[in-house]
């Protein structure tokens, strides 16, 4: 009987070990849960940051396709041609006037001015017709000496610790005006980066704006690929989209 007893206590207190030991393991998984869930909002946010999107340094210029108009105005006084019969009348016409006429009679000649203004910005009263036409131009590659996008040098391979750059010009080669339009840069960096640009001056027929965009975090090696877009939301109605994009390519030293 003892024996029994003692194998029927057995039995019973098995269940309740597994059981004690299950709920400890359950309450252990979850205090570990909670460990790495304040370890990742402590340390993980730094690790991502460091990722993160390229800074990108941005210069432009406008230029307009307005003409700057020299405007001479004509002769203030001058006599009818068939009164200039000979030098000699051609000679007084030139000439001051004498203040105290010799004949009454006859008609003098005022004094001949002329002067030349210089008149800028002057705009087009007749509205523009048709429809605009972005187009993208590459003009160098390089890096910037500085985070300015002023201190760009024009080269074909970037020096390590510098910052690479392109310069490229944006035209409306259309006959309509844009209005508001952006560009998006695609440029090689660790994170993939695009860069799209705020809302950009609208451009009229002819007006060109030239763009400096230097960028961190670059890629290293050889045929690093730089492509700009025009228009690449496609705010703007245009009669050719096909010259909206050019792209080029830069060795960036570094290891």
């Amino acid at each position: 009987m003892i024996y029994r007893m003692s194998l029927y206590n057995n039995i019973t207190t098995r269940p309740e070990v597994v059981n004690g030991l299950a709920v400890v393991g359950f309450i252990t998984l979850i205090a570990l849960g909670i460990s790495l869930a304040v370890y990742s909002s402590r340390f993980v946010p730094n690790t991502v940051g460091g990722l993160g999107a390229a800074a990108v340094s941005l210069s432009q210029i406008f230029t307009s396709a307005e003409p700057t108009l020299t405007v001479v105005p004509a002769d203030q006084t001058l006599l009818p041609f068939s009164e200039m019969s000979s030098t000699t009348d051609m000679q007084s016409a030139s000439a001051p006037a004498d203040t105290t006429p010799k004949n009454p009679a006859a008609r003098t000649a005022g004094e001949k001015t002329s002067a030349t203004y210089q008149i800028g910005g002057v705009t087009e009263t007749v509205p523009a017709s048709g429809l605009p036409d972005l187009t993208v131009s590459i003009n160098a590659v390089g890096y910037l000496t500085t985070a300015s996008a002023d201190s760009f040098v024009v080269s074909s391979t970037v020096p390590a610790g510098s910052r690479p750059a392109v310069n490229f010009t944006i035209k409306n080669i259309g006959a309509g005006i844009t209005g508001a339009w952006r560009f998006s840069a695609s440029i090689p960096t660790q994170s993939a980066y695009i860069y799209q640009s705020q809302s950009q001056q609208s451009l009229g027929a002819g007006d060109s704006i030239e763009y400096t965009l230097g960028f961190d975090q670059s890629n290293k090696g050889t045929d690093q690929m730089i492509s700009i877009t025009a228009n690449f939301d496609h705010t703007v109605g245009e009669s050719n989209t096909n010259n909206n994009s050019a792209a080029t390519k830069i060795t960036v030293l570094g290891s």
